[in-house]
C-alpha cells in the first residue's frame, strides 16, 4: 500500500508506484478480459481481431483520455464497442503520439481505413486528438473526430471551454459500436453521432473529493454537504448545499438539468421517452446506487416520462469520488436497437436462425399436406431435412458451430448445406438463394439486409425459372423485396424490417391460392385441383414469421 501527503493530508491507495499505476491498472484489464491486449511500448488497449474490423470495411472506433475514469474509456473496447483506446496519466491526456499509436494497433498494415476519434470535450483531449487526427489523414486514412459534452449544470458556455464531456459519452460509445458493427459508413456515424449528442445530458452529484495517487484530496467538502455539477477531475460544481435525501437529490439534480433558463439544460417532458444512467463516480456504495436509480425512475414517471431503458452501475469514475452522475438521453426504437446491440449480436442470430429451423421442422407434416395437391408431397420433409442438418451445425448458444458474427460466412454456410442435405429442386433453389445474398451481407444493415434478399431473390428467378405470379417460393420474397422500396433503410430497425418483410410474404403466401401455377410440378396439375397455398411459399412466410418473432 502506497500513502502519499499533500497539506498533511494523507491519501491511501492500493497501489504498487504512483508512476506505474495507469500501465498496471490496463495490464489487470486485459489480464481478466479476453478479447483486448496492451500495445507494446504504449498505453494503448486494443482489440485482438482489430486485424478484422477493417477487413471487413467496418469503423475503426478510438477514444481515450486521462486514467482515473475507469472503466472508461479502456473498459469499452470489445466487439460492439471501441477498437482502442489511448490512456494518459491520471485525468491526464494521452498525447497524439500514444492517440497514434492507438490508431495504427487498430489499423495494423492496412491503408486508407476508416477511423473515428470520440473525444470528450475538454481542451487537452480535443488538442491531442486533433493532432493525431491529422496525423492519421496524411498516412492516409479517413478520420474524422466527434467531441462530445453533455454536461447540464453550467448556466452558461458563454465565458468557458463548453459542455463538459461526462458519462453520457459512454452511451456514445455504445451506439458507436453498434452502428460500425451492423457496417455503417463512417460518413453516417459521424452525421448520426452528432444529432445524438444533442439528445443527451448528465449532471453530477458529489459527496465527497477524491485524491489523485501521490497527492491528497483534490478539494474539501464538510462532513454535512454535497456538491452539484461537479466535473469529473473535481473541477468546481454549480453549487454547494447541505445534505440531502436520495429523493431530494435525485429531484434536485433533474430540475437544474431541465431549467429552461439555462443554456445547457435538456428540455424532458411528459410523453418523451429517455434512457436513464445513474453512474458511480466511484465511492458509492451498491445500496445507495438502487435507492438513487428508484428515485430517479420515480421521477421521471411522475412527470409522464417513459424510462425506455434504465442503466444503473459504474460507467466512468473519478477515482474514489463518493457520488453519482445522472443522465438522460432521447430514444426512439432505432436508438433502442443501437443501445441493445452489444456482444450479444450473435445470441440474436442464433435465436433467429434457431426459431426458423424449428418452425420448419415443426410445419413437416402441414407442408406436406399442401404438397400433395401440387407435388409429391414430400415438400415439408424436405425442408425439415435442411432445417435438422442447421440445428445440427448450430448447436448450443455457449458453442454455435456457425459462424454467427460473420452474416456473409454464415449465409454461404447455410447455402453449402441445403444443397448438400436437401437435395432436388428445394436445396439447389436455398443454395442458389444463400450464396448469392452472402455477396451483399458483408456488411450487417438494413441496406444489406435488403440487397442480400434481391440478390438471393434474383438468382432463384435466373436459374430456377419462376417469376412472380407463378405460384412458388418467388411470390413472398419478391412482394418482401417490393415492400422495402418505399422505406427510408437509413432509420429502419432490423426488427421493423423484418416486421416489414413477415407481414408482406405472408399476404403473398395467401395470395397463390388463386394463381396459375406456371413452374415446378404443380404447372402440371389442372386449376381446378389447387385449391390452398404454394407450400414452398408458405415455408417462406414462415420462416420470416419466425425471425421476426425472435425480436
Amino acid at each position: 500500500m502506497s500513502m502519499a501527503s499533500n497539506s498533511n493530508q494523507i491519501s491511501k491507495k492500493l497501489i504498487n508506484k504512483v508512476l506505474d499505476c495507469e500501465r498496471e491498472c490496463n495490464e489487470g484489464l486485459v489480464a481478466v478480459n479476453t478479447g483486448i491486449s496492451l500495445v507494446d511500448g504504449h498505453n494503448v488497449v486494443v482489440r485482438t481481431d482489430a486485424r478484422d474490423v477493417a477487413a471487413n470495411g467496418k469503423v475503426i472506433l478510438i477514444s481515450g483520455g486521462g486514467s482515473g475514469h475507469e472503466p472508461g474509456h479502456a473498459g469499452y473496447v470489445g466487439k460492439g464497442g471501441l477498437t482502442a483506446c489511448a490512456f494518459g496519466s491520471v485525468f491526464t491526456s494521452p498525447p497524439p503520439g500514444c492517440i497514434l499509436a492507438a490508431v495504427n494497433a487498430a489499423c495494423q498494415q492496412q491503408k486508407g481505413c476508416q477511423v473515428l476519434m470520440i473525444v470528450t470535450n475538454y481542451t487537452g483531449d480535443r488538442l491531442n486528438f486533433g493532432i493525431a487526427c491529422e496525423r492519421a489523414r496524411v498516412k492516409g486514412h479517413m478520420t474524422e473526430m466527434v467531441v462530445v459534452g453533455e454536461d447540464c449544470a453550467l448556466d452558461s458556455v458563454d465565458h468557458s471551454a463548453g459542455r463538459r464531456g461526462l458519462a453520457g459519452t459512454m452511451m456514445i460509445h455504445k451506439i458507436a459500436g453498434a452502428m460500425s458493427e451492423q457496417g455503417k459508413s463512417l460518413e453516417d456515424i459521424v452525421s448520426y453521432l452528432n444529432l445524438v449528442k444533442s439528445f443527451l445530458g448528465t449532471i453530477g452529484l458529489s459527496l465527497s473529493p477524491c485524491s489523485v495517487p501521490g497527492s491528497g484530496p483534490s478539494f474539501s467538502l464538510q462532513s454535512d454537504e454535497m456538491e452539484l455539477g461537479l466535473g469529473v477531475h473535481g473541477e468546481a460544481g454549480v453549487r454547494r448545499m447541505k445534505i440531502q435525501t436520495a429523493r431530494e437529490a435525485v429531484k434536485t439534480m433533474m430540475n437544474h438539468m431541465r431549467n429552461p433558463n439555462t443554456s445547457t439544460h435538456i428540455d424532458v417532458k411528459q410523453g418523451d421517452r429517455v434512457a436513464l444512467m445513474v453512474n458511480n463516480l466511484g465511492g458509492t456504495s451498491v445500496l445507495e446506487m438502487n435507492i438513487v436509480a428508484k428515485e430517479a425512475i420515480s421521477y421521471l414517471e411522475d412527470i409522464g416520462v417513459s424510462v425506455d431503458r434504465a442503466y444503473c452501475g459504474t460507467f466512468m469514475t473519478s477515482l474514489e469520488m463518493a457520488g453519482i452522475s445522472i443522465t438522460l438521453l432521447h430514444i426512439d426504437d432505432l436508438l433502442l436497437e443501437y443501445l441493445g446491440q452489444c456482444n450479444k449480436s450473435s445470441d440474436r442470430v442464433y435465436k433467429a436462425l434457431r426459431n426458423a429451423c424449428e418452425q420448419l421442422v415443426a410445419m413437416e407434416k402441414e407442408l406436406n399436406e399442401l404438397d400433395t395437391q401440387s407435388g409429391d408431397g414430400d415438400c415439408g420433409s424436405t425442408l425439415a431435412l435442411g432445417a435438422k442438418a442447421i440445428l445440427k451445425k448450430l448447436g448450443e448458444s455457449t458453442n454455435p458451430g456457425l459462424p454467427l458474427d460473420c452474416p456473409h460466412t454464415l449465409a454461404l454456410s447455410l447455402g453449402q448445406i441445403t444443397e448438400n442435405v436437401m437435395g432436388g429442386s428445394s436445396g439447389a433453389l436455398y443454395s442458389l438463394f444463400f450464396t448469392s445474398a452472402a455477396q451483399e451481407l458483408r456488411k450487417a444493415n438494413p441496406k444489406s439486409l435488403y440487397a442480400a434478399l434481391s440478390s438471393g431473390l434474383e438468382s432463384i428467378i435466373k436459374y430456377g425459372g419462376a417469376k412472380p405470379g407463378y405460384r412458388t417460393m418467388v411470390d413472398p420474397l419478391y412482394e418482401a423485396c417490393e415492400s422495402l422500396k418505399s422505406q427510408d433503410l437509413n432509420t429502419l430497425s432490423t426488427e421493423s424490417l423484418f416486421r416489414i418483410l413477415s407481414e408482406a410474404a405472408k399476404l403473398a403466401s395467401e395470395k397463390t391460392v388463386s394463381m396459375n401455377a406456371q413452374a415446378g410440378r404443380a404447372s402440371y396439375v389442372n386449376k381446378s385441383l389447387l385449391t390452398k397455398p404454394d407450400p414452398g411459399a408458405v415455408a417462406v412466410s414462415a420462416w420470416l414469421n419466425a425471425i421476426t418473432n425472435s425480436f
